[in-house]
């Protein structure tokens, strides 16, 4: 039957990936995710997914595309489908890449929210000073602020990671490439002050090799450091938009602004291609072209 031979595809290709590039498993979800709804649309025709032609795949794209799945969601379902018939190709399992001459849908390039360099100070200067819990948030916001981390780079921060010395951070970030970032003066010192007066009170008589700990000694979640920027940005007065990420995309556009140039920038986020790097040009860009109508005399 299709279903069974759709499925046993799918896992062959999922396990095949994995051992080839060392995959998130929310990366592989998502390509589990895209591969089962072509193989669902497929096996109401009792067809198997290594049979299907160029037409049929463009019918099951254009069905998304009426069903209302933006542009976006439906490239990221043509990239799933390339490489796992890249896949069957290379294995011999599939004789032609019904994919090899499908265009990807035009995308129009989403700014990442930021935060202007005042509202950062604001942001930062939150957290009260005078408790443990604020001590440790001062010094993740600056940490991240100052390095770039992604939110899962900095709660998964280990002591063995982090240089205080040498002011670097050793993290591993997505398909397990390892880099190092320096902190900066600021950044160490509010670390300095977390780890040898408010980390040892938050820990009593636990261990932890996590950097930034709870009250519990544990780690703290994505979730709960969402939650952390979200409180600190009303206390802060702070009304600009913002994502988890604010601080990683206001660390990336201020180096922009501030004469950076792209490569560096690219190394110290971790970003594998360049042109991911390239959107916080056009951040930079509407910035200064905001600063020139508004402060220009003939503006």
């Amino acid at each position: 039957m299709p279903e069974n031979r759709n499925v046993q595809l799918i896992d062959q290709f999922l396990d095949a990936i994995w051992l080839e590039s060392g995959l998130s498993a929310n990366t592989l979800t998502a390509y589990r995710t895209d591969l089962k709804k072509m193989s669902d649309w497929l096996e109401k025709q009792k067809r198997s997914m290594d049979k299907a032609s160029k037409s049929e795949l463009l019918d099951y794209l254009a069905h998304t595309v009426r069903s209302g799945v933006s542009a976006r969601s439906s490239a990221r379902q043509l990239s799933s489908l390339r490489r796992f018939y890249r896949y069957l190709v290379r294995e011999g399992i599939a004789e032609s890449d019904p994919t090899s001459e499908l265009e990807s849908p035009v995308i129009g390039k989403t700014l990442p929210k930021t935060l202007s360099e005042s509202s950062v100070e604001q942001l930062l200067a939150a957290p009260a000073q005078n408790t443990a819990l604020g001590i440790r948030d001062r010094a993740m916001l600056e940490t991240i602020y100052a390095t770039g981390l992604r939110v899962s780079e900095l709660i998964n921060l280990t002591l063995s990671g982090l240089d205080a010395v040498a002011g670097l951070v050793r993290v591993t970030g997505k398909g397990g490439r390892e880099r190092i970032v320096p902190l900066g003066q600021e950044a160490l010192a509010y670390l300095a002050q977390y780890l040898n007066d408010a980390r040892p009170e938050l820990l009593g008589d636990r261990v932890s090799e996590a950097v930034f700990v709870t009250r519990r000694g544990g780690p703290m979640s994505r979730q709960a450091f969402w939650q952390l920027i979200k409180r600190y940005a009303t206390v802060a007065g702070v009304n600009e938009a913002l994502s988890p990420h604010s601080l990683r995309h206001a660390f990336a556009t201020h180096l922009l602004n501030h004469g950076a140039d792209l490569r560096s920038v690219q190394m110290l986020l971790g970003h594998s291609d360049l042109s991911t790097t390239q959107i916080y040009t056009h951040v930079a860009r509407a910035r200064l072209q905001s600063l020139h109508a508004e402060h220009h005399p003939r503006g």
